[in-house]
This record gives structure tokens, C-alpha cells and sequence, in this order.
């Protein structure tokens, strides 16, 4: 029931989120009288927050309309490539109408962004992709909403997560493409990509892996933690609901996305509530700019999507508990996932030094597991003072490390 009280509880403060948006306008617009009375400032600002923290924060659009391109800003058009039940997959087509332009872009590299499906929407990875479209052809995986999906579409596991990767990789075409995964895909990726390799199907060029907990008994987190110290009996009975009315997916078995950003804001409760007391401070002194950055963080960071329970939970087990990857013990269909088949495509794996998600490790770790590849093919790039944001977004993405991945996809794009 616990899905449909908080559908209860968002629908009976709704009126009241409304209300407070329309006093923040009232208290705030300098064409209203009512901006002129005595603490109008903070009146605005208390109503404002109020709504933001009430309020529901739908999928973020990618608004990636244009790029710079051999200094010339150069359109982008969004193309959904392929569809899929439980994901869009999404191209970043790029146009000019110079030939000098249209020269220098024809044969960059294809990149394939994998982004999580762990919580928050693909638009995350907005700033990765808009950075890469620089040097680059992107196509980026946009994963659907659990409840937004229609029973009759079936099951999403884990085992299914791979058949899409594989399914995205041939469409684009294996053989000139470059596969960057973000966070909790490089798994996912990792059997993609050992399978094809394991038949002799072609393989991406090369694998840039960032943030992802290929094992995580490596320095282990309080992520880890939390999936180790209860069994998955637990996580069936206490975070598994139920799809309710009027959504498409309703009666779909979901791990809600209301409860795993409830989970985001706990690991770190102090900052969010400093965060929100100083875009309350900054309405009241009038610091705009401050203020609209806030507004855009959490625009992003409060819109959560439900996850396939199945999907969930095999990767609770598979890797959090079970271990199976690195261990050598996963097997999918018939097939065992053997990284060390994977011999042609070149490595680059990323950490950050402060990641509290993914540890010290658990992504450098795919360097024994592709015993395959020649140690002159792979790379390990750890960030400092980077956090596990920071490896993809932010100045220390833009500065420090897309010049370091951006030079080693065309190193393998050539090769």
C-alpha cells in the first residue's frame, strides 16, 4: 500500500504545492503591490521553497539544441534510433550547412553513452553528452519509467539489460564505435560486450568504463553495505511495490523511485538541508543567479524514475551479494560472461578519488578481469577530488578528464 499512500499523500498536498507557487509569484513580482510590503522578500522565499520541496519533478528534457563544432555552433537535432519497451535509443545528430564543417565532422568517432538506470532519468548525463558531441557522433541510451510501461510489455531483468546493449551495439554498428558507460551499466556492458566477443561477433573499438561497481568487494561503500548487511528476501518485502492506477504500468512489481530518493537524501541529509536554507537566503538578499543554479540541480536531482522490480533485484544479487561477475559464476542464458574473450577493444577505465558510490577499485577491477587485452590497450585514470558526479559532470568532466577520453577514442578510432 505504500505506493498508493504516497500517491494519497501527493494528491491531498497539491492544492497547498499551488498555492504556495502563486504566493511566491505574488510576494516576488515587482509589478505586484503585494512585492512592496514590509518582508515580502522572505514571504516569496518561504512560499517557494515550499513548493519546490512539495512539488512533482517530471523527466527533465535534454535541451541540447546546439554545440560548438571547429569553433562554428553547429545544431543538434534529438533522433530516436531505436525503441524498445523499457528504453529509447536516442542520437545526437549534429548539422551545418558549411562544408568545411560538415569535413571535419563526417569522420568523428561514434560514441555509445550508457547511462544508468539506477534512480534518476538519462538527462543526468546532459552535460556528458553535450561535452562529447564536441568531438564526436552520440547516441545515448534513454531508459522509460517502470510505471510507465504497460504489464503486457512483460519482465526487465538484468539478463534483458544486456540483450538491449547487444541489440544497441549491432544497430550502430560494432565495429567503428566506442561504448562509454556511466556508473551502474558497466556491468551490464562489461556481459554485453563478453558475450559478443565469446561468439566472434564484432566488438566496440574500445571501452571507456566510468564509476561502476564491476566488483564491489573492492572498498566496499555504504551502497554495498546496505545491499550485503540484508538478504534479498528483504529488499522483496520491504522496497518491491506495486504499480497503482491511473498509470500505464499499473500492477507492474517496481522498486518506486519516490523510495530511492528518499535513499539519495539520506546518505548525505546535511548538505540537502543546507543546500535548501541557502537558495532560501539567496531569494531573500536577491542572489538570482545562485538561486537559478539551485533550481537547475534539483530539477535534475528530485526527478526519479521506478525501476522493473526484477531488474532490481537481480542486481542486488548478481552484484552486490553474489558477486558473480568477477567471480567468474554469471551466466546468462547458456553462456557464461567471460571478460577475458574480450581481446580487439581497448580499455580506459575512471574513478574518482572521493566516489562514496562506487569505491577505490570496483571499476579498475576490469583490467584483471580482460586478461585478454594487451596491457598497451588499457588505461586507468583515477580523478582527484573528484566524487562520482564529478567524473562525468562539472568542470572537472570538461577539464580534466573528457581530454584524456576524448584523445583516447581517437587514439582507437584510427587504430
Amino acid at each position: 500500500m505504500l505506493y498508493q499512500l504516497h500517491e494519497l499523500n501527493r494528491a491531498m498536498m497539491a492544492p497547498w504545492v499551488h498555492l504556495a507557487e502563486a504566493n511566491a509569484r505574488i510576494f516576488s513580482d515587482p509589478t505586484s503591490w503585494a512585492s512592496s510590503l514590509p518582508g515580502a522578500e522572505r514571504i516569496a522565499a518561504s512560499n517557494e521553497l515550499v513548493h519546490r520541496l512539495g512539488k512533482d519533478y517530471e523527466k527533465p528534457a535534454w535541451n541540447i539544441h546546439e554545440v560548438e563544432v571547429e569553433g562554428r555552433q553547429v545544431p543538434v537535432l534529438e533522433q530516436e534510433a531505436l525503441r524498445k519497451p523499457f528504453c529509447r535509443l536516442v542520437r545526437f545528430k549534429r548539422y551545418s550547412d558549411d562544408a568545411a564543417t560538415i569535413a571535419a565532422m563526417k569522420d568523428d568517432p561514434v560514441v555509445l553513452v550508457v547511462a544508468p538506470l539506477s534512480g534518476h532519468h538519462a538527462t543526468l548525463l546532459r552535460d556528458t553528452v553535450s561535452t562529447l558531441l564536441r568531438d564526436h557522433k552520440v547516441y545515448v541510451t534513454d531508459w522509460v519509467d517502470a510505471r510507465m510501461v504497460p504489464t503486457e510489455a512483460g519482465a526487465f531483468g538484468l539478463d534483458d539489460y544486456v540483450a538491449y546493449i547487444e541489440e544497441f551495439i549491432r544497430h550502430i554498428g560494432a565495429r567503428d564505435l566506442h561504448v562509454i558507460s556511466v556508473c551502474q551499466p558497466t556491468v551490464p556492458v562489461m556481459a554485453a560486450v563478453s558475450l559478443m566477443a565469446g561468439r566472434g561477433e564484432p566488438i566496440p573499438r574500445s571501452l571507456v568504463m566510468m564509476g561502476g561497481p564491476l566488483d564491489a568487494r573492492r572498498s566496499p561503500t555504504a551502497v554495498n553495505n546496505l545491499a550485503t548487511r540484508n538478504p534479498l528476501s528483504w529488499f522483496e518485502n520491504n522496497v518491491i511495490h506495486t504499480v497503482p492506477p491511473p498509470y500505464p504500468g499499473q500492477g507492474r512489481a517496481v522498486y518506486p523511485g519516490f523510495l530511492q530518493h528518499a535513499g539519495f537524501i539520506a546518505m548525505n541529509p546535511s548538505r540537502h538541508f543546507m543546500s535548501h536554507w541557502d537558495f532560501y537566503s539567496d531569494l531573500v538578499k536577491g542572489d538570482l543567479q545562485d538561486a537559478e543554479a539551485h533550481r537547475r540541480f534539483y530539477d535534475e536531482y528530485n526527478a526519479v524514475l521506478d525501476m522493473p522490480a526484477e531488474y532490481y533485484l537481480d542486481t542486488i544479487r548478481i552484484v552486490f551479494q553474489e558477486f558473480l561477475l568477477p567471480r567468474g559464476d554469471w551466466v546468462i542464458g547458456d553462456e557464461r560472461v567471460d571478460p577475458s574473450a574480450i581481446k580487439d577493444t581497448a580499455l580506459f577505465t575512471i574513478e574518482g578519488e572521493l566516489d562514496d558510490i562506487s569505491g577505490q577499485g570496483q571499476t579498475e577491477a576490469a583490467h584483471d578481469l580482460c586478461s585478454g587485452i594487451a596491457k598497451s590497450r588499457q588505461k586507468h585514470l583515477t580523478v582527484e577530488g573528484a566524487g562520482h558526479y564529478g567524473i562525468f559532470s562539472g568542470r572537472r568532466w570538461r577539464e580534466k578528464v573528457y581530454p584524456q577520453v576524448r584523445d583516447f577514442i581517437a587514439r582507437y578510432a584510427r587504430d
